[in-house]
């Protein structure tokens, strides 16, 4: 699994003396990925993923806790065992329509082979993603999430993220977010630890927020 040596985390803060201020001052980051992450399978974790889109997360917990109490066991239901369930029984747990079917296309491309999770960490982050938005509900952000939290890929920058872009904003005391061009353009210092870069964006968005709580 990548490391973010501390050569590296030196190398990033002097490149970048806005940047290495903040990681000073919020300390260091967690490894990538966490242990409950590192423990799943793909599967899972893509499917966790799909269930978390767009709700909070006690919500979206509650959920993924229901539909893995509809098979033996704790854990996610294994695609052949979510195929089998009635989408009445799935839509019983909170699923909505759209994720029943995300989840469906999920489970039937890895049953078939049309997503090879076994392999998948070995390929690098371009053909990862292609792979994966290839799948109903898996759009670049989610894909981009896997990559970080779950593979533990240290040069990923999601451009697109509201709260990288925040992030950004705050770090360099702009009056409105950049756009995700401009967002890559003031990233490219950033490699080869982009993830690490947007982890700090993140916090600092989290701050902001907390601040105004």
């Amino acid at each position: 699994m990548p490391v973010a040596t501390t050569t590296g985390l030196r190398a990033l803060a002097q490149r970048d003396r806005a940047l290495g201020a903040v990681m000073k001052r919020l300390g260091p980051l967690p490894a990538f990925p966490q242990p409950a992450q590192r423990r799943m399978s793909t599967f899972a974790y893509l499917a966790r993923s799909i269930v978390y889109q767009q709700l909070a997360g006690k919500a979206a917990a509650t959920i993924f806790g229901r539909v893995c109490a509809l098979t033996r066991g704790c854990d996610f239901p294994t695609p052949q065992a979510l195929l089998s369930l009635s989408d009445d029984t799935l839509r019983g747990a909170g699923l909505s329509r759209a994720k029943l079917a995300a989840l469906r296309d999920l489970s039937e491309r890895v049953l078939d082979g049309r997503l090879k999770t076994r392999g998948l960490s070995r390929l690098g982050n371009d053909e990862i993603i292609e792979r994966l938005v290839a799948v109903r509900g898996i759009g670049p952000w989610t894909a981009q999430m896997f990559l970080i939290f779950k593979l533990g890929r240290l040069d990923v920058l999601p451009i697109a993220d509201l709260g990288v872009q925040e992030g950004a904003r705050i770090l360099d005391g702009l009056s409105k977010r950049p756009t995700p061009k401009e967002l890559a353009a003031r990233g490219a210092a950033w490699a080869p630890l982009s993830s690490v870069a947007a982890w700090y964006m993140w916090r600092l968005a989290d701050e902001a927020k907390e601040s105004l709580a």
